[in-house]
């Protein structure tokens, strides 16, 4: 019987193994798409983990910097300072923006920090960490940036002099870390033309201009022209401290949301993950139809081609059994044809992708699992067709 199988392969060999290929891809699409979404929220676990805070302290009723905007003073940090359990606090910025090097744009999250505090890359590759106020960054190597290239933000040139890896926002954008002085310029001050003209409406306005008040023109012109603004607060907590209870204080006193690492980590995978996970679920369950399909239609096919076959063994005594298992047989190495070459063509194509793939080995076993049991299921309309065939076919032309 198994020889009959092994025939029936070799004399279609050609059919056999195509099909397998064709099957093969669209597994390595399967498997590709799974990573894709593990590659996101391995993402999103990356730009927790590289911020060294055990806290974030957003503003009030936000989901934080990721997931809403969020807007504080610059000097509340020094109010969570003050708060039992805190040990270290820091401004921090998060930008989403274009970028210009050379004739390019390219899209990366601007993160500002302050220097030696909890928010800069945690490592480098190459290069060296910030060190000067001002103009200088430290980029991811997705951006393609070299080290010494000049790259401009905003109104201002900046060189690179350090290099990341790893560091991307959880839509997959890579990073670019600066001062805080400098990102908060880059996101908050307006543009030249944009102050003069606010400056003229402001002198216009007689009740910021009086008179009687000298001064008061010159300071309100001079605080139009500050930031003092950040998206949110990291806070790492000190030794001996449950970082919940440290957050419910700042939450209870000081009328700020501040969410915990676990908590956060929630906000990324469930609000924004969650959405490009049913749309990559959707996807899954249509290939597996597809493939279904492929599979079932293959061997129904090479049964008909051997109806007189089966006739000739259910002439001779073969039970149903054992002609069902041969189909079985033929289905299933189908599959694992199929699932080899998807599982070597998801592995080579996997660091071409513009995001972040992340193929695990338990994916993958659920996968061999999923594809034998679909191959199984496509090979039943092949079996009942074989089991009624008439023995009467062998002889009867």
């Amino acid at each position: 019987m198994i020889s009959l199988a092994g025939r029936d392969i070799l004399h279609h060999w050609a059919k056999y193994v195509f099909t397998g290929v064709g099957l093969g891809l669209l597994i390595g699409v399967t498997l590709s798409m799974a990573g894709i979404y593990r590659g996101m929220v391995d993402d999103a676990q990356v730009l927790l983990r590289s911020s060294g805070a055990d806290i974030w302290v957003v503003q009030q009723e936000t989901l934080g910097p990721y997931a809403e905007p969020s807007n504080l003073r610059d000097d509340v940090y020094r109010a969570i300072l003050g708060m039992p359990g805190v040990g270290e606090a820091s401004n921090v910025t998060y930008l989403t923006m274009q970028i210009r090097q050379g004739e390019r744009d390219v899209r990366v999250m601007a993160v500002g920090f302050e220097l030696g505090r909890p928010g800069e890359p945690p490592f480098l590759v190459a290069g060296r960490r910030i060190v000067r106020s001002h103009y200088e960054v430290v980029a991811d190597v997705r951006t393609g940036f070299g080290l010494g290239e000049r790259v401009r933000i905003r109104r201002h040139e900046y060189e690179v002099v350090g290099l990341t890896r790893r560091m991307v926002s959880s839509s997959g954008d890579p990073m670019v870390f600066l001062s805080l002085k400098d990102a908060q310029e880059a996101q908050f001050l307006k543009d030249n033309d944009a102050i003069v003209n606010e400056r003229a409406r402001t002198a216009a306005n007689p009740a910021l201009n009086r008179p009687g008040v000298p001064g008061l023109l010159d300071a309100i012109l001079t605080s139009q022209t500050a930031s003092r603004s950040v998206n949110a607060v990291l806070v790492r907590v000190a030794d001996g401290h449950d970082a919940e209870q440290v957050a419910e204080n700042i939450r209870r006193w000081k009328h700020l949301e501040a969410y915990t690492s676990a908590q956060m980590e929630e906000i990324l995978v469930s609000k924004l993950i969650e959405t490009s996970a049913r749309q990559i679920a959707t996807f899954l369950v249509i290939l597996a139809i597809v493939s279904a399909a492929i599979v079932s239609f293959i061997i129904y096919t090479m049964t008909l081609g051997k109806v007189r076959e089966l006739a000739v063994l259910k002439l001779i005594g073969t039970r149903n059994r054992t002609i069902a298992a041969m189909i079985l047989q033929q289905s299933l190495g189908l599959g694992l044809i199929g699932f080899v070459i998807g599982k070597t063509v998801a592995t080579l194509w996997a660091p071409y992708f513009p995001k972040y793939v992340l193929l695990l080995p338990g994916d993958a076993v659920r996968g061999l699992l999923a594809t034998m049991v679909v191959c199984a299921i496509a090979s039943l309309l092949a079996i009942r067709v074989a089991l009624k065939v008439d023995p009467a076919t062998a002889i009867g032309g």
